[in-house]
């Protein structure tokens, strides 16, 4: 019954106050944008842009990859953020710049540049990165099999290199290090599997690039959608192997894709339903009035299939953007059958996935704001749905942290996982226990407030500052003056702050990005409620 509008049993379709609102007013710039760049839209990643640097210098755009990446470069050497985020990247960075070296393409960077910023990072990645006081890696995808993959590859790079200048202090080393509790068995383990054409894992497409040279036109896995492999520039150009031909499905996409981002590219696209769920189900949600396009919903519908939908062609579907997608259709007027995430219903939580390791607290808070959303019509689901609501939310507040916040895999900051928990359980928990949760998260959010009226982790940011927003105003009445002052300083810095492209990156794929588009509904949302004074709790 998937893709199909939802009644339940005979039972009027669900319609609240966020349905309201879509088709009374102009669209605002966000619809637009939406539908100017149906693929969507994030921020450049260093990770996937240095792995084109060294899999696809054919592709357009080569030089321009290669300045970006050293015009990226930290001052201590490293790329990416902090707190071990600088990993992937630097490995990323560090391996295609050696590539260029190698080759004796330093664009017009030139070579002693190249050399200066390979020395930079190589020095960094024995130092600080996978030294023994080095942080451990975050949770990201396939960081256990990417950080050994181009670890060996930057071996073999430093052997060729040993006769240059500033590099024979390297001559001895076989390897860098691994960080602790991290080793090459997982990446041995697929690279056999592969090449004995044992079926892998569809979400393996996503990092194709790390099985080597064994990726060429593999057939186990191939181009889809607009011609993308595993909806990664990586994994895309690793199937492609150095020399494909013009008009290639592939080749197409990437060329694309570089016309799009101007040289670098992001770490996964298109993230058409990721994007368009998050950004409608984000507005409708907070009240915002939006005229939402019938080809926008009708996208939706038809995105989900018998197991949901992804977040991109050539991923596995995924509880967590199905259930955004079923909760934004429901927003918006057309309920969609809830059981499409009974497959991902574990007896306890939902997971990602099936087979997935861990557990996200975003994913489930996802889904129950879909299952809660829908449970007044769910017809011969109900049952299915009250218990799973029930369940969902024991879940959630047994995840909850002792200083109150919540923190989640698919995301750096604790502010977007407390957010997301907070305003489901404050909807949808039903209970005194989920009603406690909230006013810990709350508590939490207050006592954490930077002196300038803004939230964020390393610093505060626009997109931490609307979720901190977001999650006081589901509990503010109860907690009077101290939370409206807070809301108020957290509006003003808000009011005063341009929601800049080039802000942080959050978000956890191979490394971090920011999907624009997604980051900016949060932020008017949370101007919106401030601004409405829409306080619900």
């Amino acid at each position: 019954m998937s893709g199909h509008e939802y009644d339940g049993a005979g039972s009027e379709r669900v319609s609240r106050a966020g349905a309201a609102v879509v088709d009374r007013v102009p669209a605002p710039d966000l619809i637009v944008e939406m539908l100017a760049e149906p693929a969507g839209r994030s921020s450049p990643s260093v990770y996937e842009t240095g792995r084109l640097v060294s899999l696809a210098p054919w592709l357009a755009g080569h030089d321009e990859r290669i300045a970006w990446l050293v015009a990226r470069q930290r001052p201590d050497g490293a790329w990416g953020g902090p707190d071990g985020y600088a990993l992937v990247p630097t490995l990323s960075a560090t391996e295609a710049l050696l590539t260029a070296l190698r080759r004796g393409d330093g664009g017009a960077v030139g070579l002693d540049r190249l050399a200066q910023a390979v020395e930079d990072g190589l020095r960094v990645l024995h130092g600080t990165l996978t030294g023994p006081a080095a942080p451990p890696p975050p949770d990201l995808p396939a960081t256990d099999l990417i950080v050994p993959a181009l670890t060996e590859l930057i071996a073999g790079h430093l052997d060729p290199l040993d006769d240059r200048p500033g590099f024979d202090h390297w001559r001895d080393l076989s390897r860098l290090p691994l960080p602790d509790g991290m080793d090459h068995r997982r990446l041995e383990g697929a690279r056999m599997l592969f090449a004995a054409g044992r079926p892998l894992p569809e979400k393996l497409a996503h990092a194709l690039e790390v099985v080597g040279p064994a990726a060429r036109r593999a057939a186990s896995f191939g181009p889809v959608g607009p011609g993308t492999v595993g909806a990664s520039p990586a994994a895309t150009a690793a199937w492609l192997g150095p020399a494909p031909g013009h008009g290639e499905p592939g080749r197409t996409y990437l060329e694309d894709l570089v016309r799009q981002y101007g040289g670098p590219v992001p770490c996964a696209s298109p993230i058409t339903v990721f994007e368009r769920s998050w950004v409608l189900g984000t507005l409708c949600r907070a009240g915002v009035p939006v005229r939402v396009p019938a080809v926008l919903t009708d996208d939706l519908r038809a995105a989900l299939g018998p197991a949901g939908t992804p977040t991109g062609p050539g991923l596995p579907a995924d509880a967590d953007t199905t259930s955004m997608t079923l909760y934004a259709l429901a927003r918006l007027g057309h309920p969609v059958d809830p059981l499409v995430l009974r497959p991902y219903d574990t007896g306890e939580h939902f997971c990602t996935w099936p087979g997935e390791d861990g557990a996200s607290v975003t994913t489930n808070a996802h889904v129950l704001d879909a299952l809660g959303h829908l449970l007044p019509s769910g017809g011969p689901a109900t049952p299915w749905l009250e218990s799973a609501v029930r369940r969902v939310t024991r879940w959630l507040l047994d995840q909850q942290e002792p200083d109150g916040r919540w923190s989640d895999r698919w995301h750096a900051s604790p502010y977007y996982a407390t957010c997301c928990a907070a305003l489901a359980l404050a909807e949808y928990g039903g209970t005194d226990a989920a009603r406690h949760a909230v006013d810990r998260a709350v508590a939490w959010v207050l006592a954490s407030q930077r002196a300038d009226g803004s939230w964020g982790r390393w610093a505060g940011s626009a997109e931490e500052t609307a979720y901190a927003v977001q999650t006081v105003r589901t509990a503010e009445r109860r907690f009077g003056p101290s939370a409206t002052e807070a809301v108020g300083r957290g509006a003003a810095w808000l009011s005063t702050t341009e929601i800049r492209d080039d802000g942080p990156e959050l978000w956890h794929d191979k490394d971090l990005y920011r999907p624009t588009l997604i980051v900016q509904a949060a932020v008017l949302a949370a101007r919106w409620i401030t601004r409405s004074h829409n306080v619900d709790d």
